[in-house]
């Protein structure tokens, strides 16, 4: 372990930085700001959403479960809810996409963000 060591920003590549921000914003109950010329979500615990995009590398959503040859996640991040099927419905409204193929069981339920990134939620309760 580095001493000190503790998560910063958390850069998320994407194609449309505003709808992306916004859905982060809503899906994580953050502020929406800009941060160094890009759009950002930040919290109370100092973590920073950045989406950033290089306009000479589009975008490429990827595809999940992983095939060969095609383009892989970039990220995966996993939440931990108090009410996993009220955070379902809430996440659902806020245009995630819950994944066809699900491996949680019980235990937590993979989606997609508007850009296609699988994100998984998951109950406080039956974490373990």
């Amino acid at each position: 372990m580095i001493k000190g060591i503790c998560p910063d920003n958390i850069g998320i590549d994407r194609k449309d930085a505003q709808h992306l921000q916004r859905f982060y914003a809503d899906l994580l109950s953050r502020d929406a700001r800009e941060i160094d010329g890009c759009p950002a979500v930040c919290g109370p615990d100092g973590i920073v959403f950045l989406f950033d995009q290089s306009e000479d590398h589009p975008y490429v959503p990827p595809v999940w479960p992983e095939e060969s040859g095609a383009q892989q996640k970039q990220m995966h991040m996993d939440f931990l809810v108090d009410d996993l099927p009220c955070a379902i419905r809430q996440a659902e409204a806020f245009d995630a996409v819950m994944a066809p193929r699900q491996y949680g069981g019980e235990r937590f339920v993979t989606f997609f963000d508007p850009e296609g990134h699988p994100f998984c939620l998951g109950g406080k309760s039956s974490k373990g």
